[in-house]
């Protein structure tokens, strides 16, 4: 039934889809309008189902229509991603690395990623970027990297993932704030005024909607990065959660101190990890190497 159809032929029909009308696919494509109903006409034959329904003025895709438009996309979105497989087969091995990751990744599984990324791949450049939430995702969505890894709050229904690792949050504050001196559970009464640090994004209020996940206070400050809200927290101006592995030094050495809250049911938050990447995407060997390792040390270094 498909012996004979070309991708010509699916990129007119597409043309159509997204033009409206035969007459607009002819000039988005620089073709008579004749052609287009022919190549179309004969799609129809070919398939042996009506794509168009031409009683109206304009014709209108059926339901037919609609489903051959989905399976063509797909066709489309695997040629291009073959095509990109091919140019990056001819040119050899990749060249360079883009990588994007949330701000709660492990630092330090980073730096190792790194140093090993050197050794392993002396001649690949390494460009890698840290972000939060729905920035990484973005990024990744644009092309922008090659793949990323997104904390579980990110919008992740566009992209391919897997879950790699947990991080768990601490909730902490200077010893020298007034909840450090609370004797027992916290009870979400007793943080109500106490200003609450909160990682946000570079969003206005309406775009980052109602979601107040894991916020206990009526006053609560906002930054965009991790650095700023340890130090924010270090400096005794509020409380907030804060990833194990970015304060086990802290803790340990009494400059700050978890707070037992009995939201919750008492049990420490925790955000899972994912590796992110375009459902088209094709990873060399270098692109691969990078996710496996890099997810590797992400689990050693959270335990």
């Amino acid at each position: 039934m498909l012996d004979g159809v070309t991708l010509e032929q699916l990129r007119t029909f597409l043309a159509a889809v997204d033009a409206g009308s035969f007459s607009g696919a002819a000039r988005k494509l620089g073709r008579v309008q004749a052609a287009v109903s022919q190549a179309i006409d004969r799609l129809e034959a070919q398939l042996g189902v009506r794509l168009f329904d031409r009683t109206g003025r304009i014709p209108e895709l059926t339901p037919d229509g609609m489903a051959v438009a989905a399976a063509a996309r797909r066709i489309e979105g695997d040629v291009q991603a073959l095509d990109e497989l091919v140019g990056s087969l001819k040119r050899g091995a990749e060249t360079s690395l883009h990588i994007c990751v949330d701000v709660l990744f492990p630092t330090l599984a980073l730096v190792e990623f790194a140093r090993e990324f050197r050794s392993v791949h002396p001649s690949v450049e390494l460009v890698l970027y840290t972000d939060v939430l729905s920035a990484v995702t973005d990024h990744v969505l644009r092309k922008h990297s090659t793949w990323g890894i997104a904390v579980e709050d990110a919008p992740l229904d566009d992209l391919a993932h897997r879950t790699i690792a947990s991080v768990r949050l601490v909730p902490l504050v200077a010893a020298e704030h007034p909840l450090a001196r609370h004797a027992g559970n916290i009870e979400r009464e007793a943080l109500a005024d106490a200003v609450q640090i909160v990682l946000g994004e570079h969003r206005t209020e309406n775009e980052r909607g109602a979601d107040e996940h894991g916020i206990l206070s009526r006053q609560r400050w906002r930054v965009v990065d991790l650095a700023t809200k340890h130090a924010l927290i270090a400096g005794g101006l509020g409380w907030g959660h804060l990833p194990e592995h970015m304060v086990r030094d802290d803790l340990a050495g009494g400059r700050l101190v978890a707070l037992a809250l009995d939201v919750w049911g008492g049990v420490p938050l925790s955000r899972s990890l994912s590796l992110v990447w375009r459902r088209d995407a094709r990873f060399g060997p270098v692109a691969t190497w990078a996710q496996a390792r890099l997810g590797e040390l992400c689990r050693q270094d959270l335990g």
